[in-house]
């Protein structure tokens, strides 16, 4: 989608380089091309050189020309083949040499920032194939570089903080969430598959969501879809079929041109147990009350201690065996993280998923999870769709 440039996110980044003394920011990871360029890749073999100050220049694949030139937030776009006849080497080798080949013209070799930490890619916008970078890649640049750093640290400081475009665009993906989940409410019945439900939220999420309110180029979803006793941590959806009086759990993460949301919400086609009953009412208190904690200020190893006491308190010592509070936005999970034995500050326009959760042995339980976005004030709940189903239930009733 062409956005229009974000200038307080690049003069953020920028300012954080100088304090570094780096004269350029080399990224290939397609979450960081979004961050700084606007440009959402097909197959992630594209760089974009970012200096200290001036515009950036976008190394892109021959195919997508027409997009980076509508997209990107700089002119400066310089084209690789996909396929060269005279080069066996992978796209990535001729994407490397026009990196090294731009930093000589634009005199950008004195001190170069690469993501060296960052070793698993965001999605790019095929999606089903991550492209993997070599050693030979990195080792590039410091054939013509003065001195190569890792500015992993410096690009997660500058994206834990949102800037007001990063925000619509993630209001956009909470909604489709939203409305997604109403969909599926009305067309999920006791019996069908796990997998059918989830292409239902899918589904919709990718056909309404592409060219949504005219503001959406590509919108998809990703699902993991748990029933009563399939309810668990780090399981796949199944055949399982959807039950009744139990709760089915909807792990979500929505992706819209290139930004993100991580949700976890719940539905019951009938009554809950009255064990469910109990459970939902625990976790409820304790999600509002970390909620409530997560403010401008305020500790996120606190954070973190408060959600698992809580739960202990409630009878689940040890739970959950998952984080429970992270920073959203060009990633599903990105910086900051809530660790009690760690470290850092909530700060105003972070974008945090808090995620408790209790889990039975055997199978079965429950995990509310919602994007708060700090305010000066508090925070916001980004997502509309209630965490309490069972008001969905009831109204689903009174309206028959």
């Amino acid at each position: 989608m062409a956005y229009p440039i974000d200038l307080p996110k690049l003069k953020r980044v920028q300012e954080l380089m100088k304090k570094e003394g780096l004269s350029a920011l080399v990224v290939r990871a397609p979450d960081n091309l979004v961050y700084l360029t606007n440009y959402w890749c097909m197959k992630g073999y594209d760089v974009a050189i970012f200096p200290s100050q001036g515009e950036a220049t976008l190394i892109a694949i021959e195919p997508q020309l027409s997009d980076a030139q509508r997209t990107s937030w700089t002119q400066d776009i310089r084209l690789f083949k996909g396929y060269d006849e005279r080069d066996p080497r992978p796209p990535t080798g001729r994407s490397l040499d026009l990196a090294l080949e731009v930093l000589r013209e634009r005199g950008l070799t004195d001190k170069v920032g690469l993501e060296l930490n960052q070793g698993t890619q965001s999605c790019d916008r095929m999606v089903g194939e991550p492209t993997v970078f070599t050693q030979s890649f990195f080792d590039g640049f410091r054939k013509v570089a003065g001195q190569v750093v890792d500015a992993t640290s410096l690009l997660n400081e500058a994206r834990v903080i949102k800037t007001e475009q990063e925000i619509e665009r993630m209001r956009l993906a909470n909604e489709l969430a939203a409305a997604a989940m109403e969909h599926t409410r009305q067309h999920m019945r006791p019996g069908m598959k796990e997998s059918e439900v989830a292409s239902l939220f899918e589904g919709y999420v990718h056909g309404v969501g592409v060219g949504y309110k005219r503001k959406v180029e590509m919108a998809r979803a990703f699902t993991l879809v748990w029933s009563g006793k399939g309810i668990a941590t780090f399981t796949a959806t199944r055949d399982r079929p959807i039950q009744e009086h139990e709760p089915t759990l909807f792990e979500i993460w929505i992706c819209v041109d290139g930004y993100w949301n991580d949700l976890t919400k719940n539905l019951c086609p009938g009554e809950l147990t009255r064990e469910y009953h109990q459970l939902l009412d625990l976790l409820l208190k304790v999600f509002h009350e970390a909620a409530k904690f997560a403010q401008d200020g305020a500790s996120l190893p606190e954070l973190d201690r408060l959600i698992r006491a809580r739960i202990a308190e409630g009878g689940y010592p040890g739970q959950p065996s998952h984080p429970v509070c992270h920073g959203v936005g060009a990633r599903a999970h990105e910086p900051p993280y809530a660790h009690q034995a760690g470290q850092g500050t909530i700060r105003k326009n972070m974008v945090l998923a808090i995620e408790p959760g209790i889990y039975w042995k055997g199978g079965g339980g429950l995990r509310l999870e919602d994007n708060f976005l700090i305010t000066e004030t508090g925070n916001e709940k980004l997502c509309s769709f209630p965490d309490d189903f069972r008001l969905l239930s009831t109204a689903a009733r009174r309206s028959a």
